[in-house]
Order: C-alpha cells, then structure tokens, then sequence
C-alpha cells in the first residue's frame, strides 16, 4: 500500500517528469521544477472545457494518421472512463495527451526531445486571458486550427467587446533540440531559464523571421539584447528623443483601462485624456493616440456609474441589473485588454522589433478597437440618460436605445434590456399569478398603500405609477396588469375566496432567466399581450362571477332601482298614503321606529313582499337633518344598507347621491300626491258648493291653476322617469351585461349616477333651475293650502246655511213662523260677509296664479338656454300650446337663437 508522502501532488509530478525523460529524479530536477512552476502559474487554456471536443480532436488526428483502430480502441476506452467516473478532470487528462501528440516542429510523428517537451504548448496558452464562456464554432486546439483562426476566434466567444482576438502568428520555426550528450547541468540561473524558454522564444518567431536574421538570432538572445529592445519600445521619455509608437501602445494600453500613462494623463479641467505638450510626438502619432484614449475615457465614464451605483441599494434590482449589465459588458472589454497584454508581453519576451506583421500598433490598435469603442459609446449614452432613473423609468430609458436603425447597436441593447427588464418582469408575473407586491424600492409601476382599509382596497389601495411603466408596456397593459392583481388580492382579502390562483389562470408560467425575459421582446405583441390577456379574462370573470351568484350584485343594483328611484310604484303610493298622517307633523315629534313599522307594513302590503329576504333586510328609513320649520315630508328617506363586496360597487359617495335623487324624486312625487288631492277636492266639494253660485268664480279659478299645475308636474314626471331613469337604467343594464371587469361595472354604475343627477337637476351646474323648479313646488304647496281654507270657509258656510234652512222648516212644521226678522237680518248678514270674502278670495287665486306663471316662466326660460338637449325639448313639452310663450318675449326667440344664446351665455 502506498504511503501518502508517494501521493502526494510532488511525488507524482516528479514521477511523471521521470517516465517522460526517462531519466533518474537527479537528471530531470531542472525539468521538475520547471514543471512545478508551470502548474503553479495563472495560465490558462484559451479553450472551454469541453470534454467531448478534446476527445473529438484526438480520435480525428487518429484517423488522420490513418490509425482507425487506435481511434475505434480509444472510443471505447473513452466511453468506459467516462461511466466509471474515476476522474473528476477528465478533460484535463484528454487535453493533455492530445498537447502531448502534438509537435509543432512537425518534423516527425514521435518527440525526439522530451526536454523541450514542456516549453512547446506554453505560448499557445501562457496568456491570462480567462477561458470563453460560450462555446466558439471552431475551437483551436491543435496549432494548425490557432494559426489559421486566430482572426475570428476572438469574435465568436461571447456577444462581449472583446471582438477580436491574439493576432495570429505567421508559423514555427524548427526548435534546436538537446543532443543526447548534452549536459543538463544549470550553469546559473540566467542560463538554465535561457535553456528552457529557448524552444518556446524559437516557436514564437514568424516563419519570414529567420531569413532575415543572422546565424546567431536562432539562439536565444541574451540578457543585454533583450534590455536593449525593451528601451528601445519604451522610448526614452525622459530625454529629447522622440517618443516611440512602442511606448504609445504601452501607454494607450494602460489608458484603455483608466490609468494615466507615461505622457498620456487625463486632464480634470478638459475631462479628456490628453498627451503631454512637452513629449516629442509626431502629429499623426498624437492624432492616433487621442483617438484612442477616447476609449480610456468611455470606460471611466461606464465604470464611474458603475461604482456609484452598485453600492447603491435604493437603486433596486432593476438598476443593480443595469449595473451587472454593464459589468458584464466591461468584462468583455477586459478580455480584449487581457489579449491585448499578452500579445505586447509576448512580443517583449521574444525582442520581436516595431514594425514586423504581427507587432502591436497604433494603427492596429485603431482597427482592432472599432467595434469595442462602439460599444462603449452605446454604454456611455445610455449611462447619461439612465441618470437620475431607477425601476421601470430606467427600463424605459435602455428600451428607447432600441430604436435604432443599427443592428450592431440594437442588438447591443436589447441584451442590455432582457437583464435590465428581467427584475420588472419578475415583478409582474409575480402579481398577475400571484397577487403579491415585494417592491422594496418602489420600482414597479403598480404601487400599494398598506395603509388603506381593507373596504376600501379596490379604490384605494393599489394604483399605477405612470413614471413607472416601462415603454415596452402601453398603458392599455398596464391598467390590465393591475386589474389581475388587484382582482386576485379582492377576492382573497375581501371576497373571502381562497381559490388558488392556478384554477383561475390556466399557464401561470413566468420568464424564469433573462434569455426568457429577452424572449418577450421579439414578440410583445402576440406572446406577452397573450399572457396578459389570458390572465385578465379568466381573473375578471372568475371574480364577477363570485359577486354576482355569491353576493347577488345585479340584485341588489335593482333594488336601488326599485327603492331608491321609486321604480316600485304601488310599494311607494301604499307608502305616501301610510305615511300622510306622520309626514304632516313637524319633523322633531317623529320617531324612527314607528316609520320602520310603517315601512315593513308598507311592504307586507305590496308587491314588495316577494324580493330576497336579503334585500328587504337591507331596506330601512332614514331621517335627514332636521332644520327649523321642517316637516316630516323635508326630513324623511328611504335608505338600504351594504357591506362587504357590494360596498365596492356602491361605496359612500354613491349612496350620498342615491340619496339626494331620493329627496328630490320624493318630492317630486308628493307634488304629484297633492294634485292628486286637489283633484279629489275639486269632485267631491263641486258637487256639494253647487247651491253656492257665487262660490262658482272661485272654484273655476282652483281648477284652472291646478289643471296647470297638473300639466306641469305630469311632463316632468315623464321626463324624470322616462327620459331620464329607464333611459339610463337601460344603458346601465347593457354595459353591466358586457363588463369585462369590475372597474366596467363601476365606471357603468358612477356614469348612470352623474347622468341621472346632471338630468334631475342636482349638479352644480343646474343649481338655479332647481331653485326654479323648487319654487314652482312651492307654489303648488301654496295652493293646496289656500284651497283648503276656502274649502273649509266654503264649506262652513254651507253648513251653516243647511242649518238655517233645517231649523226653519222645523218652526214651520211645528206652526211657527220659520224665522225671525232678527234671525233673517243676522244670516243675511253673515251671507253678505261670506260674499265680501269672495273676492278676497279670487284675488288671492290671482296672485298665486300670477305668481306660479311667473316662475314657470322664467323655468322655461332657463330650459331654452340650456346646454342639454333634453331639458331643451322638456321646454317644448311643458308650453306645447305656447301658452306662457304669448305672455313671456323671451319665450319667443327661435331654437336656433337660443342655441346661440345659450352659447353666448
């Protein structure tokens, strides 16, 4: 059994450098700790670890070698090492072997020189640029595939900036190998390191490089050429010489990455870089090196905003987003810098001189930076315009870069966007499955106030921030995004409904990653208007159906109709009749109570009896603030009681003006009730006054104003109740029947209301012609009043003279004189009074009468001037024989004068 000092990583390796010298561990030392270094550096394959390619690779350079079997053997061992799973690195042992298979001296199939061995793969991956995170098409393993595709194999790693890759080497040259008497003594350290860089330096020359070189550049060159070609690309800057392109790339290499260079400094007061006056720099040097700083300063700007704002936490995942999107994007920009680094330190390394094909140079440098600085002008742009921005006004600020005619640059933001939107479309699917707001920084563009009451929840509670909507969502979406949630959360916190989002909503499915997220954004028309649609249907209808077979919404939206508007006419008479003796008494002697039963007796009574128990136990009476002088008819209401759910419908400031078209319905009603009274009077007193012919004058002038009263009020009924109610109930119905939403229903509900009070004249804007019509009611109240005390003096007259006659025939019977001359000159002279009171009486008739046409008129004016056809037209109605229009001028202007008047006015 092994003890662990021989498993050990030293032992091993030592072991390993043994078996392929095969040498003693003495002889291989120098290549042991060589090997040590090697795998204790940072380098790093430029390749992905891709297990399967590297396998593809060695059975493909089988074959080419035309060893099938070998290649079938090899699968087969490939394919048994693999489901064993003894090794954790595979790809690292395949990779190996295959660098192992490979000369790039190509002078024969076997390694004559196992010393060289491990200086040979070292320049293909001592650079420190880290391995791609996408897998490139082609990928260079072997050193035919590098020289032949370095040119695109920087482009096709990642959709970063590094664009490009290490320039491609024009091919080897043949490495001198250790002759087998060789010594393998180190006779110094500079020495031994020559001895063992010298095969990697020899690999890395240009094929054209021998012929031009002497005899002795095949060697390695030592320490004092190697010095001289440093100073020579560094330039002396300290001096009057003047400064090298070399020692420009070194400094623009350092300004790509935010660091001042030797004579190229950024400058605070310009906030440019700028190279130094006092170097001594061509003109089209200095041109070229300004021009390439400009990406020196492009990167600071983008890294600047970056710093700032990743230790930002009130700047939100949508802005954290924003932030690892253009770290990312930097990162590509780094990965160019990296290449950019090790081609300059392998050209120092190797003493390559300025000039040859694949030295660095200015103008190089300009090419291979195209399409980076592009970008980073992209990210510059949007880093301006996203400032100040957070949440969904951030996403809109990176949303409006895609318009653009570039696909270089649209392409750019739009992956930006899908990491930036990815957080907004997490938000959102997160409330449209779901109903839940976890919007700590207030990025989303729905908004909740936690501390609205749970009655008020679908007015109050949620709302849109409209600096918040994202430009890729129209506000048609938005209003519907909302609607979902607040939908979900209603029926949850208000319905009492616990059904799982997941019955309600077929596919609750969300964009899970930011390629899902970015998705979207090809198709925001038909796959994400899709999704939200889908979700805005099933979730209204779910809850319109739980309000209206759970909690009866339409039902009790009749009642209010047939309550409230008087729509249940024998239930409101029965009531007036029941109610007459009450109501006539001043309002403070009423009590509540005793109307409540009158009500309930008024609905035992009536058709009213047949409603849903719920109903009935919602209607109730209410009493109006009681004002000096005020009867019960000024003070009383009916009122119906809601909660839960319903209350939503018919919240408070709907009940308010349910209840102030009550008041004024009602009263309407009573003057309707009162006519109805003074017609009864005038058929049952015609009759009895018949023996009093000069009480005639009198009752012909009560039945000519009343029967103008009547005519007035019958108009405006029919204009109230059916112009004005059943036309509006009518669209109410219809648009509550095609709701599609709750917020429908509302908006349907608080139309029908505004319209009914603009048209009952209850608005602000019909103030006066209410205290016109109230006046006109007034009037009518007058009348009853004055009739009814000339009734009851008519009518004690009357009495009185029955008396006189009955008392006189009695005499007469019982063979007396009937009547006095005493008693005949007292009744003569109570005759001649009531006489004399007569025309007090059609005086008074006239008055009223006068008074009552005087504000009919001036009613009608005001009709004629207003703006609302059908108070227009109830002009027309009230005055159809122009009887009030031969006594008033105004009343004779055209219809299109009044138009225009009423414009005017």
């Amino acid at each position: 059994m092994a003890t662990p000092d021989q498993k050990s990583p030293n032992v091993l390796l030592q072991r390993l450098c043994c078996r392929i010298l095969g040498r003693s561990e003495a002889d291989a030392a120098q290549q042991f700790q060589f090997a040590v270094r090697v795998i204790g550096s940072n380098f790093a394959p430029t390749v992905e670890r891709d297990e399967f390619l590297v396998a593809e690779k060695i059975k493909k350079e089988l074959i080419r070698q035309r060893r099938e079997a070998d290649a079938a053997l090899f699968s087969e061992l490939h394919r048994k090492l693999h489901s064993q799973g003894v090794l954790k690195n595979t790809w690292s042992i395949l990779y190996l072997l295959l660098n192992l298979s490979e000369d790039p001296r190509k002078q024969a199939c076997k390694v004559t020189s196992y010393a060289s061995l491990f200086a040979q793969a070292l320049p293909r991956d001592a650079h420190s640029t880290p391995y791609y995170c996408a897998r490139p098409q082609t990928l260079p393993l072997n050193y035919q595939d590098r020289s032949t595709q370095a040119q695109s194999s920087g482009s096709l790693g990642s959709s970063g900036i590094s664009s490009i890759g290490m320039c491609g080497l024009s091919g080897p040259t043949p490495v001198q190998p250790f002759l087998p008497g060789q010594s393998h003594q180190a006779p110094g350290v500079g020495d031994g390191l020559r001895q063992q860089l010298a095969p990697r330096l020899a690999w890395t020359l240009t094929a054209s490089q021998p012929s031009s070189q002497t005899p002795t550049s095949k060697g390695v060159p030592n320490a004092l050429s190697r010095s001289m070609t440093r100073s020579r690309r560094e330039g002396d800057l300290s001096g009057t010489l003047e400064v090298t392109e070399a020692a420009l790339v070194r400094d623009i290499l350092y300004v790509f990455q935010g660091i001042d260079g030797k004579c190229i400094k950024m400058s605070n007061t310009e906030n440019c870089y700028k190279v130094e006056g006092k170097a001594n720099i061509n003109k089209p040097l200095r041109d070229m090196s300004v021009r390439l700083a400009e990406l020196g300063w492009l990167h600071n700007k983008i890294r600047k905003y970056t710093d700032q704002r990743s230790l930002d936490r009130s700047f939100g995942l949508v802005g954290q987003s924003f932030c690892a999107a253009l770290h990312q994007e930097l990162k590509e920009y780094y990965r160019l810098l990296s290449v950019l680094h090790s081609q300059l330190q392998v050209e120092d390394d190797q003493g390559v001189n300025l000039g040859l094909e694949s030295s660095l140079t200015l103008r190089r440098l300009l090419v291979w930076t195209y399409d980076p600085k592009i970008r980073l002008k992209t990210l510059a742009a949007l880093v301006d315009y996203c400032q100040g921005r957070k949440g969904g006004e951030l996403a809109s600020a990176v949303h409006a870069y895609t318009k653009t005619g570039d696909p270089y640059m649209k392409s750019l933001v739009q992956h930006i966007l899908s990491l930036v939107s990815h957080p907004v479309l997490s938000f959102l699917y997160r409330w449209i499955y779901d109903g839940e707001l976890e919007d700590t920084y207030h990025e989303f563009f729905v908004a909740s106030d936690p501390t609205v009451k749970t009655d008020r929840l679908w007015h109050d509670k949620y709302t849109l921030r409209k600096s918040m909507i994202p430009s890729f969502i129209t506000m048609d979406q938005s209003r519907k995004i909302l609607l979902i949630g607040k939908s979900i959360n209603f029926l949850h916190q208000v319905c009492h409904d616990q059904t799982p989002t997941t019955k309600m909503i077929a596919g609750t499915k969300a964009a899970e990653s930011p390629r899902e997220a970015g998705d979207l954004f090809t198709d925001l028309e038909n796959t994400f208007q899709g999704k939200i649609d889908a979700a805005y249907f099933e979730t209204s209808k779910y809850l319109l159906d739980v309000l209206n077979k759970k909690y009866s919404l339409l039902e009790h939206m009749q009642a209010m109709r047939r309550y409230l508007l008087l729509g249940q006419g024998d239930f409101i008479r029965h009531l007036m009749d029941l109610l007459k003796p009450e109501l006539v008494r001043p309002a403070t002697t009423l009590y509540q109570h005793n109307l409540t039963g009158i009500l309930e007796t008024a609905v035992r009574a009536t058709n009213a009896q047949f409603d849903s128990p719920e109903i009935l136990r919602r209607l109730d009476v209410r009493l109006l603030e009681v004002s000096p002088g005020d009867t019960g008819w000024d003070v009383f209401s009916l009122d119906y009681h809601v909660d839960g759910p319903i209350a939503t419908v018919f919240t408070r400031e709907c009940m308010s003006h349910y209840l102030r078209v009550f008041n004024f319905l009602w009263r309407a009603k009573r003057m309707e009730y009162i006519l109805t009274d003074i017609r009864k009077g005038h058929m049952c007193n015609a009759k009895l006054l018949r023996n009093m012919p000069e009480f005639s004058g009198v009752l012909h002038q009560c039945h000519i104003l009343a029967s103008e009263m009547v005519h007035f009020i019958h108009q405006m009924q029919y204009y109230i109740t059916f112009e004005v109610l059943e036309c509006s109930w009518d669209e109410l119905w219809n648009r509550v029947q095609q709701a599609q939403d709750l917020d429908h229903i509302i908006a349907a509900h608080e139309a029908f209301l505004d319209t009914i009070t603009s048209r009952c004249l209850l608005d602000s804007d019909s103030r006066v012609l209410l205290n016109q019509l109230r006046a006109v009611f007034d009037q009518i109240i007058e009348l009853q009043n004055a009739q009814d005390a000339m009734y009851r003096a008519a009518l004690e007259e009357l009495q009185r003279r029955l008396q006189f006659e009955e008392k006189k025939k009695q005499r007469e019977m019982e063979g007396q004189w009937g009547v006095t001359a005493a008693e005949e000159e007292e009744e003569n002279r109570r005759i001649r009074e009531f006489q004399d009171s007569i025309p007090k009486m059609c005086s008074q008739l006239r008055i009223l009468a006068h008074f009552y046409q005087g504000v009919v008129q001036q009613f009608l004016v005001l009709l004629t001037t207003s703006s609302d056809e059908s108070l227009r037209f109830l002009s027309f109605r009230l005055d159809f024989n122009e009887h009030y229009k031969a006594r008033e001028p105004r009343l004779r202007v055209s219809l299109g004068s009044r138009g225009r008047r009423s414009s005017h006015t």
